[in-house]
């Protein structure tokens, strides 16, 4: 198989994360891989396996107005049909909302390559803007499939484009995890005789880890042998420090930045939590619960309901309700016993998600299209 994989970076994300472990996975089964992203080389996070082909446009870039955006995409979507025509890929596919737009563009004409889409986050949280919905709603029809990560996500692109093709593969679950720079030392910050509370994600809206501290604060006392560590970079540092700050938890929240060794992190905590406002298909989620964690999450949409088996392996909470959130914190927290079997069945998202098993879903679509 010959596979083009377009992507906006891969830079620090999930999709980012996604993307280099099924093309590492599929390079050592002999496919001829190249990944293309419209931002430079030098902003890789993730490391690829050396048989992967790698090309960046080097055209990233935020537009000043409409006039402007429209001319660097047409730009964008020239780029990339030069770069079909140059690779020939059996399949191309596209990792996210605008990506998949710029390939079902470039790709017209362009028999017989097989263009193929996948949302990377359920799309009504996370609405592109009138120009760009308009351009999903009409160029995913020229896509010979669109991939969502849930159910629930692809019953919305059935209902809301033009996609003629839909169907939902999950992510990966990749463990154990290798370490990359850079490296935060576990050490540095869990004291010994204390329990940690993990979450791990961008310092952002999307996140709200601000309502996370906020339920940490009313269990402090409580739970006085417990700290939280929230891990990743974002423009809410400054504000969530203030917070943390202002709460008297200096000692009892820490903020350490983006780590590279993850694992090591999972591997030391106690307990792990997602308080997002919205979700595609948590990695994070996958990855906790692969290193043995209890987890407790908000019920977003989507992504946390497929992955969490209630009362089995963790606790979903209803979304966005801080007080429930608080409670169901507060009773992990102070019953090791409830932890210990949650942990021990989480373990199973290692088959339930293994990569073979999700990578044989893709190989399955890409033969199917390109039969048609």
């Amino acid at each position: 198989m010959k596979l083009l994989i377009f992507i906006s970076s891969l830079s620090v994300g999930g999709a980012e994360r996604v993307t280099v472990n099924l093309a590492n996975h599929w390079a050592l089964k002999g496919w001829e891989i190249t990944i293309v992203t419209l931002r430079q080389q030098s902003d890789d996070f993730y490391a690829l396996n050396q048989a992967v082909r790698r090309i960046a446009l080097e055209m990233d870039g935020d537009s000043g107005n409409v006039i402007v955006g429209l001319i660097r995409n047409l730009r964008r979507v020239m780029a990339l049909q030069r770069v079909l025509r140059q690779i020939r890929p059996d399949v191309a596919l596209a990792m996210m909302d605008r990506a998949n737009v710029m390939l079902a563009i470039a790709s017209c004409g362009l028999h017989p390559i097989r263009a193929v889409g996948s949302e990377r986050i359920y799309p009504p949280q996370h609405p592109l803007g009138t120009i760009w919905e308009r351009l999903r709603f009409y160029s995913y029809g020229h896509l010979y499939a669109v991939v969502s990560q849930t159910d629930q996500g692809a019953e919305w692109l059935k209902c809301h484009t033009k996609a003629q093709r839909v169907i939902a593969i999950p992510n990966p679950a990749n463990w154990p995890l290798t370490n990359q720079i850079p490296l935060i030392n576990v050490e540095n910050i869990r004291r010994a005789g204390r329990k940690l509370l993990l979450a791990v994600g961008r310092l952002s809206c999307q996140k709200q880890f601000g309502l996370l501290v906020r339920s940490f604060q009313s269990l402090a006392s409580t739970h006085a042998d417990w700290d939280l560590v929230i891990l990743g970079e974002g423009p809410l540092r400054s504000e969530l420090e203030v917070q943390v700050s202002e709460a008297g938890l200096g000692n009892r929240v820490f903020l350490p930045g983006r780590a590279g060794n993850i694992g090591d992190w999972y591997e030391c905590a106690d307990l792990y939590v997602m308080s997002s406002l919205f979700e595609g298909f948590p990695n994070t989620l996958v990855e906790a619960m692969a290193y043995g964690l209890p987890v407790v999450s908000f019920d977003c949409d989507t992504g946390p309901r497929d992955i969490i088996r209630h009362k089995v392996d963790g606790l979903l909470v209803s979304s966005g309700n801080e007080q429930e959130l608080t409670a169901t914190l507060n009773q992990l927290m102070g019953d090791e016993n409830l932890r210990a079997e949650f942990a021990n069945r989480a373990v199973d998202v290692r088959v339930r998600f293994a990569t073979e098993r999700i990578a044989e879903k893709w190989e399955r679509l890409f033969k199917e299209v390109c039969e048609l």
